[in-house]
C-alpha cells in the first residue's frame, strides 16, 4: 500500500486531526495536517529535543505565549507588486502575528534552559516599528484612526464641525414656520451624499433648493436648500481629501510590508512550526506521553503503550475506564510475531497499537507510552488489513489480500514493520494456513519486523516449531468467557468459538455436534492449549505473591535497621544523659569541696591542691566519657590525619596545643600548651578552636615547667553567662599553677559585665580578695584576683 493508504489505514490522520483541534492558525492546523514521519534519526532526535523543551514550559506553568494568529502568506504576496496597496482590514491582520512574535521572542530570549527553542527565536524581530505604525493607525476593526497622520486627524475634525454648522443650519430651516408647513416630516437625512430635508411633492417648489431624490411613493421630494449648498460642497472637498490622505497611508503601510515581505514570512514560519509543536505538546500533557528511545537493531520493544485515539475515546466516554496498556518485545531473538485469540479480544488494536506508535515516534511525537519505551528506525510500514474486497476491481477479499501480500513481500527489507490482519483467512483453512506460512517464512528471511494475527491452527504450530518466530495470545477469562485485552508473549491462543457459542444460546446438542465434527485431535490440542495457559496463570500469580513476600521482607529489615539504628542512638543518648548527670553532680561536689578548703585556708596549700586536682582529674574522666556518647562525638579523628605542629583542642586541658609527638601503636598523642607538656589519647582531641594558655614572663619564674599557666583572661566582648563559663575553668587551673593571683580584664563599656563578674567573685571559694586594677594594670577595666 501507498504511504498515504498506511496513514489512513493505521488512523494516523484522524490522530492529525485531533492535534490540529489545538492550533491557534488556520496556517498552523494545515502544517499538523502534513506531518509525515521523519527521514532521518536526527531529524526525529531534533524535534524530540525541541517538543520536550515545549512541555518543559508547560509543566513549569509558562507554556508558549501563542495567541490565535491568521494566516498572512497571502496578504504578503499580494503587497509584493510595486505600487501595491492593501486595504486597512488586511493590512490590520498583521497585528496580532507581530503581537504573538514579540511575546515569544520575550519569553525565549530570557532563558538559558531551552536551547533548541533559542536557536530557533533566535531570527525573530516581530517589526516592532511596523507593529507600532499598524497599531497607530488602524483599530481592530479595520477602521483607519485619527492618529493614522496630523493631516488626517485636522481634516476629520474639520468635517466634523461643518457636518453640525450644516446640521445646526437645517434644524434652523425646518423649524421655521414659513417653511414646517411645506414638509413631509421634520428629519434631516442625505441622498446621494447631499444633505436634504422631506418635502411635499406638491410643495417643493415652495422651499428653494434642489431635488436630489424622490420618494418611492411620489409624495414627498428630498430637496437641499440653497442655505447649506456651499457648506455641502465644502464638505465634499474635505472628504475627498480625507479619502486622498486615507489613500497614502495605506500606500505607505503596505510599502512597509512590502519592504519586509521575506523578514515577516520568516516570523510566520517560525510561529507556524512553534504552533504545531505546541500542538503536539498539549495533547502529550493530557495523554501523559513520553519520548521514547530509539534503535538502529530493529527492535521493538514497547512498554505500558495506548493507543491514542482509543484512550481519547474512553476519556471522552460516560463509563470511563482505563484503557489495558500494551507491553510488547520484537525483534532480539525473534523477529515474527503471530498473535491469535478470540474475536474481539484485542488483536487488531494490538498490532494497530504498534503501527500507530512506531508512525508516532518517526514523526518525532512523544508516544503514549512508559519513557522505557524503545523504537526501530523503519524505513517503511507495510500493512494489510481489514475486508479489502473490491467490487470495481473484480477483486474478491482473499483475491484482495493476496495482491496486498505480494505487493509487501516485494517491498519488505530489514527496515520493514508488516502488519497483518487475519493472515491466511478468505479461503480454504488447509490452503491458506500452508499460503500464511510460506509468507511469514518470506518475511523472516528478508528481516523485516512482522506482526500478525490470526485464527489457524496450522499457523500457530508452524510458528511454534521455527526459530526466529513466537506465538502471542490475547488473554481470555475461562471463567468468564470475557476478553481481558492482555497480550500474553510466548504462547498461542484458543478461539473459543464454541465456549461462546454456548453463552450465546446455541442448543447443546448443536454443540456437542460441532465438537464431534471438530475431531479429538484439535480438541485435544486446545485443551492442551488450554492447560498450558492455566498453568502459566498459576506460576505467574505464585511468582507475583513471592515477588510480594519478597518486597515486604525487605520493607521489615528496613523497617528493622532503621529501629536498631534508632536503639542505639537512644542508648548512647541515655548514658550521655547519666554521663553529664554525673558530671553535674561531680561539679557541685567540687564546689562543695572549695567551700570546705575555704574553712582549711590556713592548712598546706599542698594538701589543698592535691584534693583539687583530684577533684578535677574524676571531673575529666566523667566529661571524657559523657563526649563518647554524645551524638556526633563518639568517633576520634585518625592519626594519620595529624601530624606534629599541628594545632588542636585538648577537651580535658579546655584549651588548644600543638602537637609535639605521636604514638601510633597506641593511639596517643603528645601536646604542648604554654608550659605544659602532656599525653593524651585521639578521643581527647577535637579540632582547634583559638583557646590558647598564655603564660606571662612573671608566671614563668613562680612555676614549674609543667604547672605554669596564664595569669590573665581576656573576657571583653562575651556575654555575661559565657564569661562566667571561662573564668571558672581559668581560677582552678590558677590554683593548681600555684599562681597567688591573676587578673580578669573584662573592659569597662556600659559596667554590666564586671559588675557580674565581681559579684561571681564574691563568695568563690578559691578567692581570697579581688580589687580593681592600677592604672598601669587597666583601671577599672580589669579585676584583679588573689587567690588562697
Amino acid at each position: 500500500m501507498t504511504s498515504r493508504d498506511i496513514l489512513e489505514l493505521l488512523d494516523f490522520n484522524k490522530l492529525l486531526r485531533i492535534i490540529a483541534g489545538y492550533a491557534r492558525s488556520d496556517a498552523s492546523r494545515r502544517a499538523v495536517g502534513k506531518l509525515r514521519p521523519l527521514g532521518s534519526r536526527d531529524e526525529i532526535e531534533d524535534r524530540f529535543l525541541i517538543t520536550a523543551e515545549v512541555m518543559k514550559l508547560r509543566r513549569e506553568g509558562d507554556p508558549l505565549r501563542l495567541s490565535e494568529f491568521p494566516d498572512i502568506t497571502g496578504l504578503v504576496d499580494a503587497a509584493r507588486p510595486e505600487g501595491a496597496v492593501l486595504e486597512a482590514p488586511d493590512l490590520v491582520r498583521f497585528i496580532p502575528v507581530f503581537r504573538t512574535v514579540l511575546a515569544v521572542i520575550e519569553q525565549i530570549n530570557g532563558r538559558d534552559d531551552v536551547p533548541r527553542l533559542r536557536q530557533l527565536t533566535e531570527g525573530l524581530t516581530g517589526h516592532p516599528e511596523i507593529l507600532r505604525r499598524l497599531e497607530q493607525s488602524i483599530d481592530s476593526e479595520g477602521n483607519i484612526l485619527d492618529t493614522a497622520s496630523f493631516l488626517l486627524s485636522d481634516l476629520r475634525k474639520q468635517i466634523r464641525g461643518l457636518e453640525n454648522r450644516i446640521r445646526r443650519k437645517l434644524e434652523e430651516i425646518v423649524r421655521k414656520e414659513d417653511v414646517a408647513v411645506f414638509l413631509q416630516d421634520d428629519f434631516i437625512t442625505q441622498r446621494a451624499g447631499r444633505w436634504v430635508i422631506p418635502v411635499r411633492m406638491d410643495s417643493k417648489g415652495m422651499v428653494e433648493g434642489v431635488v436630489h431624490d424622490v420618494s418611492k411613493s411620489g409624495e414627498t421630494a428630498f430637496v437641499e436648500p440653497l442655505a447649506v449648498i456651499s457648506l455641502v460642497n465644502k464638505l465634499e472637498n474635505l472628504i475627498a481629501e480625507q479619502k486622498a490622505e486615507e489613500i497614502r497611508i495605506l500606500r505607505e503601510l503596505s510599502s512597509l510590508v512590502r519592504t519586509a515581505a521575506d523578514g515577516i514570512l520568516e516570523d510566520f514560519r517560525i510561529m507556524v512550526h512553534l504552533d504545531v509543536l505546541d500542538c503536539i505538546a498539549r495533547l502529550s500533557e493530557r495523554l501523559g506521553m513520553e519520548t521514547p528511545r530509539l534503535n538502529d537493531s530493529g527492535m521493538i520493544d514497547i512498554r505500558q503503550g495506548r493507543h491514542p485515539l482509543l484512550t481519547l475515546a474512553h476519556m471522552r466516554s460516560e463509563k470511563g475506564g482505563e484503557v489495558v496498556p500494551l507491553d510488547v518485545t520484537l525483534g532480539d531473538e525473534a523477529g515474527v510475531m503471530v498473535i491469535t485469540g478470540p474475536n474481539a479480544g484485542g488483536k487488531t488494536v494490538a498490532i494497530k497499537t504498534v503501527g500507530m506508535l512506531v508512525l508516532m515516534a518517526m514523526a518525532g511525537m512523544p508516544i503514549p507510552a512508559g519513557p522505557e519505551s524503545n523504537i526501530p528506525l523503519v524505513d517503511g510500514i507495510l500493512a494489510d488489513m481489514g475486508d479489502e474486497q473490491s467490487i470495481e476491481d473484480n477483486l474478491s477479499t482473499f483475491s484482495a489480500h493476496i495482491s496486498n501480500l505480494a505487493a509487501i513481500l516485494q517491498s519488505a527489507g530489514p527496515k520493514s514493520l508488516v502488519l497483518i490482519d487475519e493472515l491466511g483467512t478468505g479461503t480454504d483453512p488447509e490452503e491458506g494456513a500452508a499460503l500464511a506460512c510460506a509468507v511469514l517464512r518470506e518475511m523472516k528471511e528478508k528481516g523485516a519486523l512482522v506482526f500478525a494475527t490470526t485464527h489457524l491452527m496450522g499457523i500457530k504450530g508452524f510458528v511454534q516449531r521455527t526459530g526466529g518466530m513466537i506465538n502471542a495470545s490475547m488473554e481470555f477469562d475461562d471463567r468468564t468467557l470475557r476478553p481481558l485485552y492482555r497480550l500474553r508473549s510466548g504462547e498461542p491462543g484458543r478461539s473459543h468459538a464454541l465456549e461462546i457459542a454456548r453463552q450465546y444460546g446455541l442448543p447443546d446438542h448443536v454443540i456437542r455436534d460441532a465438537e464431534e465434527l471438530l475431531g479429538s485431535g484439535n480438541m485435544e490440542f486446545d485443551n492442551l492449549i488450554s492447560e498450558l495457559s492455566a498453568k502459566r496463570s498459576e506460576y505467574e500469580a505464585l511468582v507475583r505473591s513471592l515477588e510480594e513476600r519478597e518486597r515486604k521482607l525487605e520493607e521489615k529489615e528496613t523497617l528493622l535497621a532503621g529501629r536498631l539504628d534508632e536503639a542505639e542512638l537512644k542508648s548512647k543518648e541515655i548514658l550521655a544523659q547519666a554521663y553529664e548527670e554525673a558530671e553535674k553532680m561531680l561539679s557541685d561536689l567540687k564546689r562543695e569541696i572549695h567551700f570546705v578548703l575555704d574553712e582549711i585556708r590556713k592548712k598546706e596549700k599542698s594538701e589543698i591542691r592535691r584534693a583539687a586536682r583530684e577533684v578535677e582529674k574524676r571531673q575529666r574522666e566523667v566529661s571524657e566519657a559523657a563526649a563518647r556518647y554524645r551524638p556526633g562525638n563518639g568517633e576520634a579523628p585518625d592519626i594519620d590525619d595529624l601530624a606534629e605542629g599541628d594545632t588542636v583542642f585538648v577537651k580535658s586541658l579546655g584549651y588548644d596545643a600543638r602537637i609535639v609527638g605521636r604514638d601510633a601503636r597506641r593511639g596517643r598523642v603528645r601536646v604542648r600548651a604554654g608550659a605544659i607538656e602532656v599525653e593524651v589519647p585521639l578521643s581527647d582531641i577535637k579540632p582547634g578552636r583559638g583557646i590558647t594558655l598564655e603564660v606571662t614572663p612573671d608566671d614563668r619564674g613562680a612555676a614549674s615547667a609543667e604547672e605554669a599557666v596564664s595569669s590573665r583572661l581576656n573576657v571583653v566582648g562575651l556575654r555575661a553567662d559565657d564569661a562566667l563559663a571561662k573564668i571558672e575553668p581559668f581560677l582552678n587551673r590558677a590554683m593548681l599553677g600555684g599562681l597567688n593571683e591573676v587578673t580578669v580584664i573584662h573592659g569597662i563599656g556600659k559596667g554590666a559585665l564586671f559588675m557580674v563578674i565581681r559579684d561571681y567573685l564574691q563568695d568563690h571559694p578559691l578567692v581570697k580578695t579581688f580589687r580593681p586594677g592600677s592604672p598601669p594594670e587597666g583601671g577599672e577595666g580589669v579585676t584583679v584576683v588573689k587567690l588562697v
